[in-house]
Protein backbone atom coordinates (compact mmCIF):
# COMPACT_ATOMS: atom_id res chain seq x y z
CA UNK A 1 0.00 0.00 0.00
CA UNK A 2 1.42 3.00 -0.86
CA UNK A 3 1.68 5.89 1.53
CA UNK A 4 -0.55 8.66 1.87
CA UNK A 5 0.88 12.04 1.14
CA UNK A 6 -0.50 15.57 2.26
CA UNK A 7 0.36 19.20 1.57
CA UNK A 8 -0.31 21.65 4.58
CA UNK A 9 -1.28 24.69 3.50
CA UNK A 10 -0.07 26.49 6.72
CA UNK A 11 -1.16 30.05 6.74
CA UNK A 12 0.62 30.80 9.93
CA UNK A 13 -2.48 30.52 12.27
CA UNK A 14 -3.70 28.00 14.95
CA UNK A 15 -6.02 26.50 12.54
CA UNK A 16 -3.86 25.23 9.66
CA UNK A 17 -1.26 24.51 12.66
CA UNK A 18 -3.50 22.16 14.06
CA UNK A 19 -4.78 20.64 10.66
CA UNK A 20 -1.07 19.71 10.16
CA UNK A 21 -0.71 18.20 13.44
CA UNK A 22 -4.11 16.15 12.68
CA UNK A 23 -2.31 14.64 9.22
CA UNK A 24 0.46 13.37 11.24
CA UNK A 25 -1.66 11.50 13.36
CA UNK A 26 -3.41 10.49 10.82
CA UNK A 27 -0.31 8.64 9.14
CA UNK A 28 0.37 10.85 6.26
CA UNK A 29 3.44 12.20 4.96
CA UNK A 30 3.14 16.47 4.97
CA UNK A 31 5.21 18.82 3.65
CA UNK A 32 4.08 22.69 5.04
CA UNK A 33 3.55 25.74 2.83
CA UNK A 34 2.76 28.75 3.17
CA UNK A 35 1.67 31.40 0.12
CA UNK A 36 3.42 34.69 -0.53
CA UNK A 37 0.49 36.75 -1.92
CA UNK A 38 1.43 40.09 -1.97
CA UNK A 39 4.62 42.62 -0.78
CA UNK A 40 3.71 44.10 2.55
CA UNK A 41 3.93 47.47 1.29
CA UNK A 42 0.43 47.23 -0.21
CA UNK A 43 -0.96 46.89 3.35
CA UNK A 44 -1.63 49.74 5.80
CA UNK A 45 -0.05 49.57 9.51
CA UNK A 46 -2.39 47.34 11.15
CA UNK A 47 -1.84 44.08 9.92
CA UNK A 48 -2.30 42.19 13.19
CA UNK A 49 -5.52 40.62 11.79
CA UNK A 50 -4.65 39.69 8.49
CA UNK A 51 -3.04 36.30 7.42
CA UNK A 52 0.20 36.08 5.08
CA UNK A 53 2.21 38.43 6.73
CA UNK A 54 5.75 38.13 6.91
CA UNK A 55 4.91 37.48 10.48
CA UNK A 56 2.70 34.88 9.73
CA UNK A 57 5.47 32.65 7.73
CA UNK A 58 7.94 32.74 10.97
CA UNK A 59 4.73 31.20 12.58
CA UNK A 60 4.30 28.43 9.84
CA UNK A 61 7.70 27.95 9.72
CA UNK A 62 8.29 27.03 13.84
CA UNK A 63 4.94 24.89 13.51
CA UNK A 64 6.23 22.91 10.74
CA UNK A 65 9.93 22.79 12.75
CA UNK A 66 7.84 21.44 15.76
CA UNK A 67 6.34 19.21 14.03
CA UNK A 68 9.38 17.70 12.02
CA UNK A 69 7.92 18.51 8.31
CA UNK A 70 9.38 20.63 5.79
CA UNK A 71 8.09 23.81 5.15
CA UNK A 72 8.04 25.49 1.65
CA UNK A 73 6.80 29.55 0.61
CA UNK A 74 5.44 29.53 -2.72
CA UNK A 75 5.72 33.05 -4.31
CA UNK A 76 1.97 33.33 -6.04
CA UNK A 77 2.03 37.10 -5.89
CA UNK A 78 1.32 37.00 -9.67
CA UNK A 79 -1.59 35.23 -9.55
CA UNK A 80 -2.76 36.54 -6.05
CA UNK A 81 -2.83 40.00 -8.06
CA UNK A 82 -4.52 38.98 -11.29
CA UNK A 83 -7.09 36.19 -9.97
CA UNK A 84 -7.94 38.36 -6.85
CA UNK A 85 -6.58 41.60 -6.40
CA UNK A 86 -7.63 42.73 -10.01
CA UNK A 87 -10.47 41.37 -9.88
CA UNK A 88 -11.56 43.23 -6.69
CA UNK A 89 -10.69 46.73 -8.13
CA UNK A 90 -12.65 45.74 -11.39
CA UNK A 91 -15.73 44.75 -9.44
CA UNK A 92 -15.64 47.51 -7.35
CA UNK A 93 -15.23 49.98 -10.38
CA UNK A 94 -18.38 48.67 -12.14
CA UNK A 95 -20.19 48.30 -9.76
CA UNK A 96 -20.33 45.10 -7.57
CA UNK A 97 -19.17 44.25 -4.23
CA UNK A 98 -16.49 41.60 -3.99
CA UNK A 99 -15.74 38.75 -2.24
CA UNK A 100 -12.04 38.21 -2.44
CA UNK A 101 -11.56 35.65 0.33
CA UNK A 102 -13.41 33.08 -1.93
CA UNK A 103 -11.76 34.02 -4.82
CA UNK A 104 -8.74 33.52 -3.10
CA UNK A 105 -9.72 30.15 -1.95
CA UNK A 106 -11.10 29.34 -5.98
CA UNK A 107 -7.91 30.37 -7.64
CA UNK A 108 -4.76 30.55 -5.01
CA UNK A 109 -5.58 27.65 -2.16
CA UNK A 110 -7.35 25.35 -4.10
CA UNK A 111 -6.21 25.82 -7.54
CA UNK A 112 -2.44 27.55 -7.81
CA UNK A 113 -1.65 25.52 -4.10
CA UNK A 114 -3.04 22.43 -5.53
CA UNK A 115 -1.66 22.30 -8.74
CA UNK A 116 1.98 22.60 -6.95
CA UNK A 117 0.60 19.81 -4.68
CA UNK A 118 0.03 17.50 -7.68
CA UNK A 119 3.22 18.92 -9.52
CA UNK A 120 5.30 17.61 -6.43
CA UNK A 121 3.36 14.43 -5.89
CA UNK A 122 1.34 14.89 -3.04
CA UNK A 123 -2.42 13.29 -2.59
CA UNK A 124 -4.13 16.14 -0.82
CA UNK A 125 -3.89 19.80 -0.16
CA UNK A 126 -4.86 20.03 3.45
CA UNK A 127 -6.76 23.59 5.23
CA UNK A 128 -7.54 24.97 8.44
CA UNK A 129 -11.10 25.50 7.32
CA UNK A 130 -13.90 24.16 9.32
CA UNK A 131 -15.83 22.21 6.74
CA UNK A 132 -16.95 18.83 6.25
CA UNK A 133 -16.48 16.60 3.19
CA UNK A 134 -18.10 13.69 2.35
CA UNK A 135 -18.32 11.21 -0.67
CA UNK A 136 -21.51 9.76 -1.97
CA UNK A 137 -20.74 6.12 -2.33
CA UNK A 138 -23.65 5.95 -4.76
CA UNK A 139 -22.74 8.71 -7.11
CA UNK A 140 -18.75 9.35 -5.93
CA UNK A 141 -19.51 13.24 -6.10
CA UNK A 142 -17.82 14.59 -3.37
CA UNK A 143 -20.36 16.19 -0.60
CA UNK A 144 -20.10 19.58 1.55
CA UNK A 145 -21.37 19.91 4.81
CA UNK A 146 -21.30 22.66 7.69
CA UNK A 147 -18.87 22.29 10.66
CA UNK A 148 -19.55 20.80 14.03
CA UNK A 149 -18.70 24.44 15.64
CA UNK A 150 -21.88 25.99 13.82
CA UNK A 151 -19.77 29.81 14.69
CA UNK A 152 -17.04 28.71 12.95
CA UNK A 153 -18.24 26.81 9.91
CA UNK A 154 -17.09 28.23 6.29
CA UNK A 155 -18.71 26.22 4.12
CA UNK A 156 -19.79 29.97 2.44
CA UNK A 157 -16.31 30.08 1.46
CA UNK A 158 -15.94 27.19 -0.10
CA UNK A 159 -19.11 26.90 -2.18
CA UNK A 160 -17.07 27.93 -4.81
CA UNK A 161 -15.17 24.76 -5.07
CA UNK A 162 -15.48 21.83 -7.79
CA UNK A 163 -15.73 18.65 -7.82
CA UNK A 164 -12.12 18.39 -9.24
CA UNK A 165 -10.83 20.03 -6.47
CA UNK A 166 -13.00 18.68 -3.59
CA UNK A 167 -11.33 15.08 -4.95
CA UNK A 168 -7.43 16.69 -3.82
CA UNK A 169 -8.81 18.42 -0.61
CA UNK A 170 -8.93 17.28 3.26
CA UNK A 171 -10.78 19.84 6.20
CA UNK A 172 -9.61 17.95 9.49
CA UNK A 173 -11.15 20.31 11.73
CA UNK A 174 -14.51 19.68 10.76
CA UNK A 175 -15.63 18.19 13.58
CA UNK A 176 -13.89 19.95 16.35
CA UNK A 177 -14.93 23.01 17.97
CA UNK A 178 -12.37 25.97 18.00
CA UNK A 179 -11.91 25.33 21.90
CA UNK A 180 -10.74 22.12 20.82
CA UNK A 181 -8.50 23.11 18.36
CA UNK A 182 -6.66 25.89 20.58
CA UNK A 183 -6.43 22.75 23.39
CA UNK A 184 -4.79 20.82 21.05
CA UNK A 185 -2.17 23.58 20.17
CA UNK A 186 -1.53 24.17 23.21
CA UNK A 187 -0.57 20.64 24.38
CA UNK A 188 1.50 20.51 20.89
CA UNK A 189 2.98 23.72 22.44
CA UNK A 190 2.09 25.59 18.80
CA UNK A 191 3.58 29.34 19.60
CA UNK A 192 0.28 30.60 17.94
CA UNK A 193 -1.90 28.29 20.10
CA UNK A 194 -3.69 32.04 21.30
CA UNK A 195 -3.03 33.81 17.86
CA UNK A 196 -6.15 35.83 17.00
CA UNK A 197 -8.24 34.71 13.93
CA UNK A 198 -7.16 37.02 10.89
CA UNK A 199 -10.38 39.42 10.10
CA UNK A 200 -9.81 41.78 7.65
CA UNK A 201 -9.33 40.79 3.78
CA UNK A 202 -5.40 40.54 4.27
CA UNK A 203 -4.72 43.16 1.33
CA UNK A 204 -6.72 45.19 2.86
CA UNK A 205 -6.48 45.22 6.65
CA UNK A 206 -7.94 48.36 8.38
CA UNK A 207 -10.93 47.80 5.98
CA UNK A 208 -10.73 51.11 4.42
CA UNK A 209 -11.37 49.45 0.53
CA UNK A 210 -11.26 53.39 -1.03
CA UNK A 211 -7.73 54.22 0.36
CA UNK A 212 -6.80 50.56 -0.79
CA UNK A 213 -8.64 51.42 -4.17
CA UNK A 214 -6.75 55.01 -4.80
CA UNK A 215 -3.09 53.47 -3.82
CA UNK A 216 -3.83 50.84 -6.26
CA UNK A 217 -5.00 52.88 -9.07
CA UNK A 218 -3.21 55.88 -8.20
CA UNK A 219 -6.96 57.46 -9.04
CA UNK A 220 -9.19 59.96 -7.23
CA UNK A 221 -12.51 58.69 -7.83
CA UNK A 222 -14.84 61.73 -8.85
CA UNK A 223 -17.73 62.70 -6.54
CA UNK A 224 -21.55 63.02 -7.99
CA UNK A 225 -24.79 63.44 -7.27
CA UNK A 226 -26.71 61.97 -4.52
CA UNK A 227 -30.70 60.84 -5.95
CA UNK A 228 -33.72 60.41 -4.32
CA UNK A 229 -35.97 57.09 -5.32
CA UNK A 230 -37.79 59.61 -7.78
CA UNK A 231 -34.40 60.82 -9.60
CA UNK A 232 -34.08 64.19 -7.71
CA UNK A 233 -30.41 65.39 -6.70
CA UNK A 234 -30.24 65.59 -2.72
CA UNK A 235 -26.60 66.10 -2.08
CA UNK A 236 -23.13 65.28 -3.47
CA UNK A 237 -21.17 62.30 -2.80
CA UNK A 238 -17.47 61.54 -2.91
CA UNK A 239 -17.45 59.00 -5.59
CA UNK A 240 -19.96 56.01 -6.64
CA UNK A 241 -17.22 53.61 -6.24
CA UNK A 242 -16.79 54.48 -2.48
CA UNK A 243 -20.77 53.24 -1.25
CA UNK A 244 -22.00 49.62 -1.02
CA UNK A 245 -25.62 48.59 -0.80
CA UNK A 246 -27.55 49.03 2.36
CA UNK A 247 -24.87 51.47 3.72
CA UNK A 248 -26.22 54.11 5.81
CA UNK A 249 -23.21 55.26 8.06
CA UNK A 250 -20.47 58.42 6.74
CA UNK A 251 -23.64 59.67 3.63
CA UNK A 252 -23.73 62.59 5.56
CA UNK A 253 -27.04 63.71 4.16
CA UNK A 254 -29.59 65.37 6.19
CA UNK A 255 -33.15 64.01 4.91
CA UNK A 256 -35.22 64.16 7.91
CA UNK A 257 -34.95 60.79 8.01
CA UNK A 258 -32.01 57.69 7.57
CA UNK A 259 -31.43 56.80 4.55
CA UNK A 260 -29.35 53.96 2.60
CA UNK A 261 -27.82 53.68 -0.50
CA UNK A 262 -30.32 51.62 -2.89
CA UNK A 263 -28.58 51.47 -5.83
CA UNK A 264 -25.59 52.78 -7.91
CA UNK A 265 -25.39 54.19 -11.25
CA UNK A 266 -21.65 53.95 -12.29
CA UNK A 267 -21.91 55.44 -15.86
CA UNK A 268 -23.39 58.08 -14.56
CA UNK A 269 -21.51 58.02 -11.02
CA UNK A 270 -24.98 58.57 -9.18
CA UNK A 271 -25.58 56.86 -5.22
CA UNK A 272 -29.41 56.54 -5.00
CA UNK A 273 -30.47 56.36 -1.51
CA UNK A 274 -34.06 56.09 0.18
CA UNK A 275 -35.69 53.83 3.25
CA UNK A 276 -34.77 50.88 4.31
CA UNK A 277 -37.77 49.34 3.32
CA UNK A 278 -36.37 50.05 -0.53
CA UNK A 279 -33.33 47.59 0.52
CA UNK A 280 -35.54 44.17 0.07
CA UNK A 281 -35.83 41.68 -2.65
CA UNK A 282 -37.82 39.10 -3.19
CA UNK A 283 -35.88 37.44 -6.04
CA UNK A 284 -32.29 36.87 -7.08
CA UNK A 285 -30.38 35.55 -9.83
CA UNK A 286 -26.83 34.39 -9.98
CA UNK A 287 -24.57 32.26 -12.31
CA UNK A 288 -21.29 30.62 -11.69
CA UNK A 289 -22.76 27.78 -9.89
CA UNK A 290 -21.09 24.65 -8.34
CA UNK A 291 -23.53 21.98 -7.29
CA UNK A 292 -22.60 19.66 -4.63
CA UNK A 293 -24.84 16.33 -4.91
CA UNK A 294 -26.04 16.63 -8.66
CA UNK A 295 -23.93 18.12 -11.91
CA UNK A 296 -26.67 20.57 -12.24
CA UNK A 297 -29.84 21.66 -11.01
CA UNK A 298 -32.86 20.43 -13.45
CA UNK A 299 -35.95 20.77 -10.80
CA UNK A 300 -37.10 23.86 -8.28
CA UNK A 301 -35.87 22.92 -5.16
CA UNK A 302 -36.72 23.73 -1.74
CA UNK A 303 -33.62 24.93 0.01
CA UNK A 304 -32.39 27.63 2.66
CA UNK A 305 -30.30 30.17 1.58
CA UNK A 306 -27.38 32.81 3.15
CA UNK A 307 -26.30 35.85 0.52
CA UNK A 308 -24.07 36.83 3.56
CA UNK A 309 -21.44 35.13 5.52
CA UNK A 310 -23.07 36.13 8.85
CA UNK A 311 -26.54 36.49 7.74
CA UNK A 312 -28.61 33.48 9.06
CA UNK A 313 -30.54 31.08 6.63
CA UNK A 314 -33.54 32.52 5.07
CA UNK A 315 -36.05 30.04 3.69
CA UNK A 316 -36.57 30.05 -0.65
CA UNK A 317 -36.80 27.63 -3.37
CA UNK A 318 -34.53 27.61 -6.34
CA UNK A 319 -35.22 27.58 -10.39
CA UNK A 320 -33.06 26.46 -12.67
CA UNK A 321 -32.99 28.80 -15.63
CA UNK A 322 -30.73 28.88 -18.49
CA UNK A 323 -27.21 29.55 -19.92
CA UNK A 324 -26.00 28.28 -16.31
CA UNK A 325 -28.04 30.93 -14.21
CA UNK A 326 -30.72 29.99 -11.51
CA UNK A 327 -32.99 32.16 -9.69
CA UNK A 328 -33.67 32.19 -5.85
CA UNK A 329 -37.06 33.22 -4.61
CA UNK A 330 -37.68 33.73 -1.03
CA UNK A 331 -40.48 33.01 1.36
CA UNK A 332 -39.78 36.21 2.56
CA UNK A 333 -38.25 39.49 1.19
CA UNK A 334 -34.47 39.89 1.84
CA UNK A 335 -32.78 42.88 2.64
CA UNK A 336 -29.47 44.67 0.52
CA UNK A 337 -29.11 41.31 -1.43
CA UNK A 338 -25.78 42.46 -2.51
CA UNK A 339 -24.33 41.73 -6.76
CA UNK A 340 -21.11 40.01 -6.79
CA UNK A 341 -21.50 38.27 -2.99
CA UNK A 342 -21.68 35.11 -2.91
CA UNK A 343 -25.17 32.80 -2.38
CA UNK A 344 -25.02 29.71 -0.72
CA UNK A 345 -28.28 27.12 -0.62
CA UNK A 346 -28.23 24.59 1.84
CA UNK A 347 -30.60 21.68 3.06
CA UNK A 348 -29.88 21.01 6.74
CA UNK A 349 -25.74 20.92 7.02
CA UNK A 350 -25.89 19.66 3.33
CA UNK A 351 -24.78 22.33 1.19
CA UNK A 352 -26.60 22.37 -1.89
CA UNK A 353 -24.39 24.71 -4.26
CA UNK A 354 -22.91 27.78 -4.42
CA UNK A 355 -23.25 31.03 -6.86
CA UNK A 356 -22.13 34.52 -7.61
CA UNK A 357 -25.24 37.03 -7.05
CA UNK A 358 -25.65 39.21 -10.69
CA UNK A 359 -29.09 40.87 -10.17
CA UNK A 360 -31.75 41.44 -7.09
CA UNK A 361 -35.78 42.22 -7.67
CA UNK A 362 -38.30 43.07 -5.55
CA UNK A 363 -40.73 40.46 -7.76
Amino acid sequence: MSEKTALIGMSGGVDSSVAAYLMLQSGYRCIGATMRLYDNEMLGKDNSHTCCSLDDVEDARSVARRLGIPHYVFNFKEDFEKQVIQKFVASYESGLTPNPCIDCNRYLKFKRLLRRALELGYDYVVSGHYAQLRQDTATGRYLLYKAADRAKDQTYFLACLSQEQLAHIQFPLGALTKPEVRAIAEAQGFLNARKHDSQDICFVPNGDYVAFLERYTGKTYPAGDYLDLQGNVVGQHRGAVCYTLGQRKGLHLAMGAPVYVCGKDMAKNTVTVGPSEALFSKVLRANDWQWFPFPALTDPLKITVKTRHSQSEQSATVYPEEDGFARVEFDAPQRAVTPGQAVVLYQGDLVIGGGTITEAADQ
